[in-house]
């Protein structure tokens, strides 16, 4: 359990470690990379300020003062619009860390230009200003891509995305492409001589603009193709990561007494799915329960390959109204379903580990063998030449999940390793194979090269902890150990039991909140919109900032170091520990 405490004033997190893909290792490398991002880009406006300083500006300190802002201003802003095509084209999704902050240097520079003109040049005279602006077009044009800019400098913060929906903001930072070419042709106009230089930006904003219409026009055939397959199948979306549609249960496979696989096909629809997915990634369903939308992320356990549909493999809990839900569902029966996510993915390339993969562990538990069950279909078909050593613990032999079909992959693929455990003898029947837990020694036996390989762990949470723990000391690097834990957070983990003041600051309403709920059931029972799927702490959805309070939560995988450190908590895994207020 994590307690996560910020001072009244303050946002700043504590506690709590990440899993996974060493988050905490990724957060510190991108901090550490914005923080050079941050300096560098200081360093011309340092140096002239140094010029300055020493009096080393040359005869005309106000001319070159004005054309080195105003350079530094195209400069950064093409710098911006070049993160885009840049991720796209090399594939380090990276990069889009530092648009913004490239963004507001070329905010920063597009002010020291203008008060460079206004003060220094214009003595601060708001009168002589103005009449030269009317005289010199070219200057209205150029104040006109400052205005433009300040809107997006005022919403370049995390809070306003949320605040305006990912959709307006998006349409509203475009603007960037409007003040990239009035910034242009400002300079060409203020250019009385050689105007090579203006012509060079005109050239690169044209063709980074071109890139964006080109990839614009792509998109409107992508959604015309979407609207036909609409027309023609009853689904909508596309497969571009924003589908949203109804799924058909063409089948149900009872696999063990309370586990069972629905093959969903698209509603009307015989040929591909209208989405794309990894092998390892969930897909998240909305549930109409007891008057309510409940939604779940379920993984799907089919392998990507298998483009007509997909498989959920669901295990039924007493205490789940999701998957009873999805339990009581019949072939022909339909459920809303939005695009898969989730980053415990694993395709046989480089991927994560930036390095070349010649084995993988698979480490699992129970119901926790879906997405690495996903993995091995997908890797085994591809016919992937690396090694993969799969390790499943079971309580009793009827619970073993794709018993049956781990046998007949293991036996037509040589590169399969599958070894199956049970942990409860008196449940195990007629059992003869391994019992006990995955252990040190089982892991050893099993792997060759266990500090060599990277190690994909998924089951109930105290597994996780375990089998991490565990893999670490057998001198595994934790960039190396990747995880994905199932179940809701332990009913026995509480706050202090007492209730405290919680209060949603945007929302404007507040309540008593008792020790044993969560802030997202809180949020639920004022009637606040709160964006959510898997309640788990997996996804995140949920994240929000605490501005004030103490809370304990369960599980902090989706928060990664950075976002613990500006207060960020996870509203389905949090209870208050204290009086409370959050950013929602």
């Amino acid at each position: 359990m994590t307690t996560v405490s910020v001072e009244p004033g303050t946002a700043r997190g504590g506690g709590g470690g990440s899993g996974g893909m060493s988050r905490a290792t990724k957060a510190d490398n991108i901090r550490f990379a914005k923080l050079v991002v941050l300096v560098n880009a200081a360093v011309p406006a340092a140096m002239l300020g140094w010029d300055w300083l020493n009096h080393q500006t040359g005869p005309d300190p106000v001319s070159l003062t004005v054309h080195t802002t105003g350079m530094l201003t195209l400069i950064f802003i093409g710098l911006t619009l070049l993160v885009t095509p840049l991720r796209k084209v090399t594939g380090f999704t990276w990069l889009f860390h530092f648009r913004r902050m490239l963004g507001l240097y070329a905010f920063f520079y597009g002010i020291a230009h203008m008060l460079s003109f206004y003060g220094l040049q214009e003595g601060f005279s708001l009168r002589r200003t103005i009449q030269e602006m009317l005289f010199r077009q070219y200057l209205l044009i150029g104040a006109a891509a400052l205005l433009l800019m300040a809107p997006l400098a005022a919403t370049s913060l995390n809070v306003a995305i949320k605040w305006m929906g990912a959709r307006s903001w998006k349409a509203l930072h475009r603007l960037v492409y409007v003040t990239a070419g009035l910034g242009a042709v400002h300079y060409y106009m203020s250019t009385k001589a050689d105007k090579r230089l203006p012509w060079v930006f005109i050239g690169i904003f044209g063709l980074l603009l071109g890139y964006r219409l080109v990839a614009w026009v792509a998109g409107l055939g992508k959604r015309g193709g979407a609207e036909a397959r609409v027309a023609a199948t009853g689904v909508e979306g596309g497969a571009d990561g924003r589908w949203r549609g109804r799924l058909r249960v063409e089948r149900i496979v009872q696999e063990t007494p309370n586990v069972r696989t629905l093959r969903l096909k698209p509603v009307g629809a015989n040929g591909r799915l209208p989405f794309s997915y990894l092998p390892g990634q969930h897909l998240s369903v909305t549930l109409p329960i007891e008057g309510r939308e409940v939604r779940r992320n379920y993984t799907i356990a089919s392998s990507p390959t298998l483009a007509g549909c997909c498989e959920l493999t669901i295990k039924r809990e007493e205490m789940g109204r999701a998957s009873r839900h999805m339990h009581a569902l019949r072939e022909g029966d339909e459920v809303e379903a939005a695009a898969p996510g989730g980053g415990f993915v694993f395709t046989g390339e480089q991927g994560q580990m930036q390095e070349s993969v010649k084995a993988i562990a698979l480490l699992a538990g129970g119901v926790g063998i879906t997405p690495l069950m996903a993995m091995v279909r997908y890797l085994t078909h591809r016919q992937w030449a690396g090694e993969i050593y799969l390790m499943y613990a079971n309580r009793t032999e009827e619970e073993i999940i794709f018993r049956g079909e781990l046998a007949e992959l293991a036996e037509r693929n040589p590169h399969l390793h599958v070894v199956l455990t049970v942990t409860r003898a008196e449940g195990a029947g007629g059992w003869t194979g391994r019992r006990g837990r995955i252990d040190e020694k089982l892991v050893r036996e099993v792997v060759p090269e266990v500090a060599e390989t990277p190690f994909y762990i998924c089951g109930p949470g105290a597994m996780i902890a375990d089998m991490v723990e565990m893999v670490k000391g057998m001198g595994v690097a934790e960039s190396r150990i990747f995880v994905e834990s199932f179940g809701t957070a332990p009913a026995a983990v509480e706050g202090d039991g007492a209730a405290h003041r919680v209060r949603f600051e945007r929302s404007g309403k507040e309540a008593e909140v008792a020790g044993n709920q969560t802030l997202l059931e809180a949020a639920e029972d004022l009637g606040i919109e709160v964006d959510y799927e898997c309640r788990s702490g997996i996804c995140g959805r949920c994240r929000c900032r605490m501005l004030s309070g103490t809370v304990t939560m369960a599980a902090t995988e989706a928060l990664t170091a950075e976002d613990r450190a500006e207060g960020m908590i996870l509203l389905c895994q949090a209870r208050a520990a204290s009086g409370v207020v959050v950013e929602a």
